[in-house]
């Protein structure tokens, strides 16, 4: 890959867990500069509202297809449609909050809708009930009566999105693909300068103008110097079929840190964090790539009050991104909490439902650029709350104290 394998401490070190057997720190002009930040913002501007629409702060416990069972929200679309899963169902929402079944054919007994456009298309992933449970790769309108596979049950498919424009990206098979109308109109290879061993493992999003991100594996023995390689690292694939380019990573070659994609706004940043995963030691680091993707990831923090981060969604538009901040205790996610970050100042949190305890996950998994977020809260004391969507959410966010 074309990136700088030898960087000052300052840009290559990233901060570790207290457990993990690599320290890892920062440069302490860079920490500085993080404790002035976190001591002197205690708000974040909020993103502007689409003209002509307001909002009113809340959160909305979406209903479930059965009493209890959980869900989440993981997109919106025009007029009030939400979309996203309900005991391990596909389903959407209208804008009465009534719950709605996404119809699988004959074969596949669970998924989810995973994004929709501005025009209704859904597209989202179901498994079968073979053996292993293989998914396939559907779109969806509503009326339809059932889902159109795009493609066949398999081990090697996952991930779904859909842009405006109607083109939709998955995994289909371990191949990369773009589809239009149905019909696939491009596969997404890996980088011209990867090594052959690189698969791409998932296409995690598309944005209005086309530009695809998504994640890739390389995994190899270095002969020459009687090592293992493996490492993950995030793709884009620019609109316009534009070569393939592999961005910028904190580490590379390290079996049990890997860094992967989850979204890309209409400008072109790409959001995502790095994962460590080593028995008891867990990190998450999140993630922000910007053009020309020559730099490596600007790493906005974690929420106060937690050791880790992922973002998981970025607006079109308005410069938020969302995500899951996260305590591990014993390499276990022992609590989460929903992450709001404007793009600039801390990154912030968002509370739970009314009624929520302090033994509770929470999740962002969703945003608009009407200052929606949609995600998901469990309160471990009084049952799962599942789905939940928080409208006006930057009016919500806060800085936890303490």
């Amino acid at each position: 890959m074309n990136r700088t394998r030898t960087r000052s401490t300052a840009s290559a070190a990233r901060p570790g867990n207290a457990a993990s057997a690599t320290a890892r720190t920062r440069s302490a002009a860079s920490a500085a500069v993080a404790v002035a930040v976190l001591a002197g913002l205690v708000t974040a501007a909020a993103p502007a509202v689409a003209a002509g629409q307001a909002c009113t702060p809340g959160i909305v416990t979406l209903p479930s297809l059965t009493d209890g069972a959980g869900g989440a929200v993981t997109g919106f679309g025009a007029n009030g449609l939400t979309v996203g899963s309900s005991g391990g169902r596909p389903v959407y929402w209208t804008a009465d909050r009534a719950i709605h079944e996404v119809p699988l054919p004959e074969g596949f007994h669970s998924g989810q809708v995973r994004a929709v456009n501005a025009r209704g298309l859904m597209v989202g992933t179901a498994q079968s009930g073979a053996q292993g449970h293989p998914q396939a790769t559907f779109t969806y309108r509503i009326g339809d009566p059932s889902v159109r596979l795009l493609t066949a049950p398999s081990a090697g498919s996952s991930g779904a999105d859909v842009n405006d424009a109607g083109h939709v990206v998955a995994l289909d098979g371990g191949v990369a693909k773009e589809w239009v109308d149905g019909a696939v109109v491009r596969e997404l290879p890996v980088p011209a300068d990867a090594h052959p061993s690189t698969v791409i493992t998932s296409v995690d999003g598309i944005n209005k103008r086309g530009d695809i991100v998504g994640t890739a594996h390389t995994n190899y023995v270095d002969l020459e110097n009687d090592t293992s390689v493996s490492w993950t690292f995030p793709v884009v694939w620019p609109a316009g079929n534009y070569p393939a380019r592999g961005l910028p990573v904190w580490n590379e070659a390290e079996r049990d840190i890997g860094s992967r994609a989850t979204d890309i706004d209409g400008k072109g940043r790409v959001v995502g964090y790095e994962q460590e995963s080593y028995r008891d030691v867990q990190r998450r680091t999140p993630a922000l790539w910007k053009q020309p993707y020559t730099a490596l990831p600007a790493d906005p923090g974690p929420v106060a009050g937690y050791g880790h981060l992922t973002l998981d969604a970025v607006s079109p538009t308005t410069n938020v991104t969302v995500g899951t901040a996260v305590n591990f205790v014993d390499g276990y996610a022992a609590r989460t909490q929903a992450a709001y970050w404007p793009g600039t100042g801390p990154v912030l949190a968002l509370p739970n439902p009314a009624g929520g305890s302090g033994d509770s996950r929470g999740a962002a998994l969703a945003v608009s650029d009407d200052d929606r977020v949609g995600g998901s809260y469990e309160n471990w004391s009084g049952g799962a709350f599942g789905a939940v969507i928080w409208t006006c959410a930057s009016k919500q966010a806060y800085l936890p104290q303490g």
